[in-house]
């Protein structure tokens, strides 16, 4: 593992007990310059994942809470009419923070749900004719209940595509839950790197070397989804970008200055499984979709 990472993910499995896999993927989503989707049930660490997120790397911090009441000027903040100064004046919402974390983001109307697209895509926000740029870096971590659950609405095709990665935490196994029981230590987490060595990192990671071999696996696997008719949601090309992008942040944390294969088999569940499912289908938290894609495309061409 690449040097410079390795404390952090250290520090945040201290955190996370027993999950280094989905530790690492939400740490790849952040240097790939993505957003995360974390689904599961009520519980299982997926708040105080974004948190300690924020934390190790430095960065502002918003959580808002959705519920069904919740209005997008409540997120975005509102155009208010200053007595004195005689002009409106904008008031910024808490989505301009360098990570905002998106509670329980499918307990919302369809239509605050929908406000966030801008910012995902284009990290502005427009609110009577005026553009509002957000900081840099910009992370939204949703967190997700299972639509069984009551109080839910699923998230359209276009939101689900914004987010780079889906993971899943799940229950921690015996072992995990018995340390984490046994855990006693408050003591809070601090900062272990600042935002300029985030961007610092990321501008490292653009410049990793991927050869043909690799991105004609990466359109094999892309071009299957969309011709064997076994998929209600073939991937898109955002999807083959942030394949690149999450494959790319995975060999530089592998402290390669390269890709190979087997680092775009590590991400590509996290980043195509929720592309590939229909919203409405929440049947259960697997990744069945994007293994079978993977399985059914040989890494190396015929």
């Amino acid at each position: 593992m690449n040097n410079a990472i390795a404390p952090v993910i250290a520090e945040l499995d201290q955190t996370i007990i027993g999950k280094s896999a989905q530790n690492r993927l939400a740490v790849c989503c952040l240097l790939s310059h993505g957003h995360l989707l974390i689904e599961d049930l009520p519980g299982m660490g997926k708040t105080t994942l974004s948190h300690a997120l924020a934390t190790l790397f430095g960065l502002d911090y918003a959580r808002i809470q959705f519920t069904s009441d919740l209005l997008p000027a409540d997120m975005l903040g509102a155009n208010i009419f200053d007595v004195q100064k005689q002009q409106f004046t904008f008031h910024p919402g808490p989505i301009f923070s360098q990570v905002v974390l998106a509670d329980e983001i499918n307990r919302a109307s369809p239509k605050t749900q929908s406000a966030l697209l801008e910012a995902m895509e284009e990290q502005q926000v427009s609110l009577d004719g005026q553009t509002h740029e957000l900081p840099e870096p910009f992370f939204v971590i949703a967190t997700q209940n299972p639509l069984h659950q009551a109080g839910t609405y699923p998230l359209p095709e276009s939101q689900l595509d914004r987010f780079l990665m889906r993971i899943t935490l799940g229950y921690p196994d015996w072992q995990a839950e018995k340390q984490m029981l046994q855990n006693d230590n408050d003591e809070p987490l601090k900062s272990m790197i600042t935002a300029q060595q985030l961007s610092d990192w990321q501008g490292q990671i653009e410049t990793i070397h991927v050869a043909d071999a690799v991105l004609e696996y990466i359109l094999r696997l892309v071009s299957f989804s969309r011709e064997s008719g076994e998929y209600a949601n073939p991937l898109s090309p955002r999807a083959s970008r942030a394949i690149l992008r999450a494959s790319k942040a995975w060999a530089w944390m592998e402290n390669r200055d390269y890709v190979i294969p087997e680092d775009v088999q590590h991400v590509f569940a996290a980043v195509a499984e929720h592309r590939l499912r229909s919203p409405g289908s929440d049947s259960d938290l697997s990744f069945q979709l994007s293994e079978s894609l993977l399985a059914a495309v040989d890494p190396i061409a015929a």
